[in-house]
């Protein structure tokens, strides 16, 4: 799939696209970490309100399960 189809898809709240484009965030890839920019830079203006945050520690002390809680609270207050 390519960037412009993955940024109009996740724009249109598609699960899978937006799911293909952490992949690509994720890769260590050049090629795939240039495609990834481009639709993080193109989804920008698409962030309204939104904030970023980082979460780090060393291994085994929780961040997934404290990400995982924070997601599951947001979704309960139905924030995307």
């Amino acid at each position: 799939m390519n960037p412009k189809t993955l940024i109009k898809n996740i724009v249109n709240g598609d699960r899978n696209s937006l799911s293909k484009a952490i992949t690509l965030c994720e890769s260590a890839l050049d090629s795939d970490q240039k495609i990834a920019r481009e639709i993080i830079t193109s989804l920008l203006p698409y962030s309204q309100n939104s904030i970023r945050i980082g979460i780090t520690g060393a291994p085994g002390v929780g961040k997934s399960t404290f990400i995982e809680s924070f997601g599951k609270m947001l979704t309960a207050m139905h924030k995307k």
